[in-house]
């Protein structure tokens, strides 16, 4: 797929070491703004991305979603008008911020402070600095592998901040029960839920998904919650994957 710069998003580096004081740490946090955003007067719904790093450095060391190409695509075709504020992760305590605050495959995470972080801290950082649309009807949370676990995670947390959930290759292993919780126990979230994952990424990727699936379906709320599963036969577990799969998801949860 080749780039049209001239619909490429405007990268903005809100801060190379924004503060995080639930966490007492920093980070670098960027916003992708639509290839207009400067000559319009227009507000923007927002889709919270983990794990930064992969998302648009040309040198990232596990490849990279590729965005600005990917939304450059979907701008020259009238879509993706969306605000991408992507937050880095911790590097060697990534892990650790993104595990569930509860017992875990992984013991106990600062999953909580993590997305009270998100929550309390980033959101109204970029509602006051940016034109966005704030309600959480406009607001989404994505990521993959580690960083969807940690998206599921926050929109239990806070189900009324985040409507639309972008969520690739979750690793639900950590905590399996995680998403039939999510959806028992959280019947405040009343958004739409976008769930991806390759036949290649090992025997229980899929088995989760539909797992999550069969539990939406059997929603205990009555809700009829809005949900996509997305299996791509042979897919991997790699960015190249999540960034090929970015733009269909884009455009299902934020039309």
């Amino acid at each position: 797929m080749e780039q049209d710069i001239s619909y490429s998003p405007i990268i903005e580096i809100i801060n190379e070491n924004f503060e995080i004081p639930q966490l007492i740490k920093t980070r670098r946090i960027a916003a992708l703004l639509p290839h207009n955003y400067h000559t319009s007067d227009k507000k923007y719904p927002v889709l919270y991305l983990q794990d930064g790093q992969n998302l648009f450095d040309d040198y990232a060391p596990f490849g990279s979603w590729e965005l600005p190409k990917q939304l450059a695509h979907l701008a020259k075709h009238g879509h993706g008008d969306v605000i991408i504020v992507a937050i880095d992760h911790a590097e060697t305590e990534r892990i650790k911020e993104f595990t569930p605050t509860k017992v875990t495959a992984l013991g106990v995470g600062d999953g909580k402070k993590y997305a009270r972080f998100l929550c309390e801290t980033l959101k109204p950082y970029v509602d006051q600095h940016f034109r966005t649309l704030s309600h959480g009807n406009h607001t989404g949370i994505g990521g993959s592998s580690m960083g969807g676990l940690i998206s599921i995670y926050a929109a239990m947390q806070h189900p009324t901040t985040f409507s639309k959930l972008m969520i690739f290759s979750p690793s639900l292993w950590v905590s399996p029960e995680l998403s039939i919780d999510f959806i028992r126990k959280t019947p405040l979230f009343k958004g739409k839920i976008y769930l991806y994952g390759g036949t290649q990424e090992g025997s229980s990727m899929v088995e989760h998904l539909n797992e999550f699936v069969h539990v939406i379906s059997n929603d205990p709320h009555k809700r009829n919650l809005q949900f996509k599963l997305s299996v791509r036969d042979g897919g991997e577990h790699n960015e190249s994957a999540w960034g090929h799969e970015f733009p269909k998801a884009l455009n299902w949860l934020f039309n």
